[in-house]
């Protein structure tokens, strides 16, 4: 009788080993998924967090309803500037929506409506005589306001239709209330999609 050997062929099982390129291989593709990951992370966070538009304060700018996209990353580089389109939220409150006004007034300016018409340092802004409405209301800018180092004096577009700065319970806008800076508008009925300026 025949003795059959105690080790037995097993078939399909070869063992192979990774080479050092394979391995090299996967993991850059790894490392790369995990930075587009990061980069996409990255740009939603600083770029495109939105928020909607609340009432008729920056038409014919922004209308009621409109999703804005919001830049979170220039004002962290950067100041606002004179004209630039924030977002805030009025005294810190995290319960409030988001506000979406102009900034008309820089910190260490003298702020005062006047006659209907706001003047910065003494002085009317041009912009203001052919642009917006005279304002109906002149609210805590009755009085002059000297802003502090780190305020700003915003103003909805549509002036007799905004509560902003003017208003008691949001006065100066401070800059640590900033969330960011307005950039892209899209959707909602009445309005187009573009680059909010």
């Amino acid at each position: 009788m025949a003795r059959f050997p105690r080790r037995m062929k097993r078939y399909g099982r070869t063992r192979r080993r990774i080479s050092k390129e394979v391995f090299i291989e996967v993991f850059q593709w790894i490392l790369t998924t995990l930075l587009a990951i990061g980069c996409g992370v990255g740009l939603v966070f600083g770029f495109g967090i939105r928020t909607r538009a609340v009432g008729e304060s920056m038409e014919p700018g922004i209308y009621n309803g409109q999703n804005v996209l919001i830049d979170r990353v220039r004002y962290m580089l950067l100041s606002p500037g004179r004209d630039s389109v924030i977002v805030f939220l009025p005294n810190g409150n995290t319960a409030s929506h988001y506000y979406i006004k102009r900034v008309v007034a820089l910190p260490g300016e003298r702020v005062q409506i006047m006659d209907n018409a706001l003047y910065v340092n003494g002085v009317m802004p041009e912009a203001n005589v052919d642009t917006y409405d005279l304002m109906e209301e002149a609210g805590i800018a009755e009085n002059e306001i000297v802003l502090g180092e780190d305020e700003y004096f915003v103003l909805g577009d549509n002036r007799n239709a905004s509560e902003d700065s003017r208003s008691a319970n949001i006065g100066p806008v401070k800059r640590d209330q900033i969330i960011g800076a307005a950039w892209f508008k899209y959707g909602g009925d009445a309005g187009e999609s573009g680059f909010v300026d």
